[in-house]
């Protein structure tokens, strides 16, 4: 029947119907057995064997706790005359593992309010005996004290510890996800205690003399860390060490301080030339536009025109100058600008299908050499200014470029297309009109140096060259002796020069200033500027050789400057014994016809 009643009931016995209150079915027997445990020791304690010795101190401080834990039994043990309470389970908690606890509250009052009811505590079971009572005090810990046995409860209830919180890695636990981990930043202090506090070295921060001054002008890089301590596994610096550093250190930090300085008045110069001379060019576009161009063929020859024309032409008005003074000899008109374009665009169409006869005729030249000089356009013009990325495939000027190159070689098949035109015709389109590019671009090849140059006149660039070298020698002797030694021709690094007027040698503003002088003055101006080039690198050129020269002459130096230029091109006098440059090459081209009529054959008689 008890087994039944156990299944029925969760596997515990219920508690009787007479009214036995909750938790009496665990309770009762501890008591009973605390009590009997008790009574058992006293009346054995003589019978058993001597034991070692105790403290008497212990002994009495264990009779003196058991006083009143016995006495609190008794107290609960006398019945009360209570109404029964409901039938119900016995209250257990299942904090500890495998084991269950009686939960009790040890703090609660004894006596309740008025109107209040007690529990009566139930009648005790029978007895348990006594060998089973020995056996449960064994276990308890034969070094422990009787009052230690009574004061705490069998089954020790385990309280949780309120443990900080920890941040963990992130991960996945069993019910839910851990927050990541947040990785705040130390501060410096903090990171400073916790390394002297694991090497168990202090940290001596230095005087304020001694820290560095001038932050502004320190050296970058690592320059600073020979004013570090070593390592702690090396050797520490002696003072004379230390010192020495902090000479050497100085010495760095004040030439770095000059450099800085040098460069800052190296920009506050540039800064002031550059707007004095904005200054300047916003002055003479007003004498150009209100005076000069008004009254262009009055005022062109004037003193004071050459002088502004030596300074530089204003942006704004280059173009129209430029035009006025190559001038428009072959009377070329925008129409006829079209015409010749129409035929070019014709030509491009024929030769990517088949070409004829006529077209043979019509040109004067043969279809390879009109094909040679299509491609060549087209592969030239991709290598014109490319740092401008303007006139390459795809650029705005691109197409514009391709149609004045083309046209000009409808326009003049003799001459056809030669390399370095690009140049000279991309540097017109930045300034003119397309229409004025063109007629500007056909009548500057017209010129005799230019036409000689392009169409390649062995004989007329020979001429150029002797007169080039007649003023060379003039005006500096030491250098045309070394490039003599050297036998470096003036064709070395003059062709490419002449055929671009400067363009791809220098920079693109440096060149349009020598262009705005090329007009005024002519081919001779061309020559000039060659010599001021020479003169303004003559140190360096005298200490190169052969090759050395001719690689520097061919690519110049970004960072020359016009002023620079100018003040060299100045101080070259085009006079030749009381001869300019028209006598010299003049004279020149005498004697080379006197010395074709002494080597003609003589007539037949």
């Amino acid at each position: 029947e008890e087994e039944e009643a156990k299944l029925q009931n969760g596997g515990f016995l219920p508690c009787p119907a007479g009214g036995v209150p909750l938790g009496t079915a665990l309770e009762e027997p501890l008591r009973s057995c605390r009590l009997r445990s008790e009574a058992e020791r006293r009346g054995g304690a003589a019978a058993e064997s001597p034991s070692p010795p105790r403290s008497p101190g212990g002994d009495a401080g264990s009779r003196a706790l058991a006083a009143p834990a016995a006495r609190t039994c008794r107290d609960r043990a006398e019945p009360a005359a209570l109404p029964p309470a409901p039938l119900g389970f016995t209250d257990v908690n299942l904090n500890s593992r495998n084991t269950y606890e009686v939960s009790r509250r040890r703090s609660a009052p004894e006596h309740l309010p008025h109107g209040g009811t007690a529990p009566a505590e139930p009648a005790p079971p029978p007895q348990e005996p006594a060998e089973r009572a020995r056996h449960r005090v064994g276990i308890a810990g034969a070094g422990s004290s009787f009052a230690e046995f009574f004061t705490r409860n069998f089954f020790t209830k385990r309280t949780k510890e309120l443990k900080p919180a920890v941040q963990s890695a992130p991960g996945w636990k069993l019910f839910g996800k851990v927050p990541p981990r947040e990785n705040l930043p130390k501060d410096s202090k903090i990171i400073q205690q916790e390394y002297e506090a694991r090497t168990g070295r202090m940290y001596k921060p230095p005087p304020p003399s001694a820290r560095r001054k001038n932050i502004e002008f320190e050296p970058l890089s690592t320059t600073a860390l020979i004013l570090e301590d070593r390592p702690a596994n090396l050797p520490a610096k002696s003072v004379e060490e230390a010192l020495r550093h902090r000479q050497e250190y100085d010495e760095m930090v004040a030439e770095a301080k000059k450099r800085e300085i040098k460069e800052a008045h190296k920009r506050k110069k540039i800064m002031r030339e550059r707007f004095k001379q904005e200054e300047n060019i916003a002055s003479a576009m007003v004498i150009w536009v209100n005076e000069i161009l008004p009254n262009w063929e009055g005022m062109r020859a004037t003193r004071r025109v050459r002088e502004l024309w030596w300074q530089g032409l204003p942006p704004s008005v280059r173009g129209k100058v430029w035009s006025l003074a190559v001038g428009n000899e072959l009377n070329i008109t925008p129409e006829l600008y079209e015409i010749f374009l129409s035929r070019a665009k014709e030509r491009w169409k024929s030769f990517s299908e088949t070409s004829t006869e006529n077209d043979i005729e019509d040109a004067g030249a043969s279809v390879a050499d009109r094909e040679a000089s299509l491609e060549l356009i087209k592969l030239d013009i991709s290598r014109t200014f490319p740092s401008l990325y303007i006139f390459q495939k795809g650029g705005p000027y691109h197409d514009l470029l391709h149609s004045v190159l083309g046209a000009y070689t409808c326009y003049r098949p003799d001459v056809g297309y030669v390399q370095g035109m690009s140049f000279i015709a991309a540097v017109l389109i930045l300034n003119l009109e397309e229409a004025d590019a063109f007629i500007a671009f056909a009548n500057l090849l017209n010129k005799p140096c230019q036409l000689a140059f392009f169409r390649v006149d062995h004989s007329m660039m020979l001429k150029y060259f002797a007169a080039f070298e007649v003023f060379f020698e003039e005006n500096l002797p030491k250098l045309f002796l070394h490039f003599k030694s050297y036998s470096l021709t003036p064709d070395i690094y003059l062709i490419d020069w002449i055929f671009t007027l400067y363009s791809k040698s220098l920079p693109l503003d440096l060149a349009c200033r020598v262009w705005d002088v090329f007009c005024r003055d002519g081919e001779e101006f061309l020559f000039r500027t060659g010599l001021g080039i020479l003169r303004l690198y003559e140190d360096i050129l005298l200490q190169m050789d052969f090759i050395h020269i001719a690689q520097f002459l061919t690519k110049l130096p970004e960072d020359i400057t016009s002023e620079k230029l100018f003040s060299c091109i100045a101080a070259i006098q085009m006079q030749n014994s009381n001869k300019k440059w028209a006598q010299v090459f003049a004279s020149l081209m005498k004697d080379n016809k006197e010395g074709d009529k002494n080597h003609s054959p003589a007539p037949k008689s």
